[in-house]
């Protein structure tokens, strides 16, 4: 592969394929981490701006960029949220992230009791019970994110409807707050 041309041997250009493309891998949501993983390494095994330091200006600046657009394809695709919110957006859908909050009531109620057992293990300091508690939280809280992928999984399928994919923005939603909450869980 020569960095001062910027196609893929099929034409078309390495810097605007989508990220799947890129990576070989399948426009899917169920990918295999070791799958991502050794495209990754392969890529950057070629185009690693390390094996271009004595090349030309125009060499090592393409190579800067195709080692940065596989860096970025890398750290969405092998994280399922992530992974999830490119997909939609390859199919058209906007999560809405910032903008819409609206959720469902029952997590919303669970949301809510979340944080009282978080300021409650807070508020009671270190100690067995508190242990205790900060991991019963911590097993519900790896419960919903587990089934929200599951969720994710299901809705986005070969062929989602409108309705799949709504509802996976939803979930996407869901797990970046369960994600959220699990790190602040796991700092204490």
């Amino acid at each position: 592969m020569n960095p001062s041309r910027s196609e893929s041997p099929a034409g078309t250009s390495l810097l605007t394929q989508d990220y799947f493309s890129l990576f070989g891998l399948p426009r899917q949501f169920d990918l295999q981490a070791d799958h991502v993983e050794s495209a990754w390494k392969r890529l950057q095994s070629v185009v690693h701006p390390d094996r271009f330091a004595g090349g030309g200006d125009l060499q090592r600046r393409m190579a800067l960029q195709w080692s940065t657009r596989i860096n970025e394809a890398h750290q969405v695709l092998r994280e399922p949220v992530g992974r999830a919110t490119y997909l939609l957006g390859l199919w058209g859908v906007d999560v809405q992230a910032e903008s819409n909050t609206s959720m469902p009531e029952d997590f919303l109620l669970r949301q809510m009791a979340w944080r009282e057992e978080l300021e409650e293990i807070q508020t009671a300091g270190p100690g067995a019970g508190t242990q205790a508690s900060r991991a019963r939280l911590l097993q519900d809280v790896l419960e919903i994110w587990q089934a929200g992928l599951k969720g994710l999984s299901a809705a986005l399928s070969a062929e989602p409807s409108r309705e799949d994919l709504a509802r996976a923005a939803q979930l996407v939603r869901q797990l970046m707050f369960v994600k959220k909450f699990e790190q602040e869980l796991t700092a204490l």
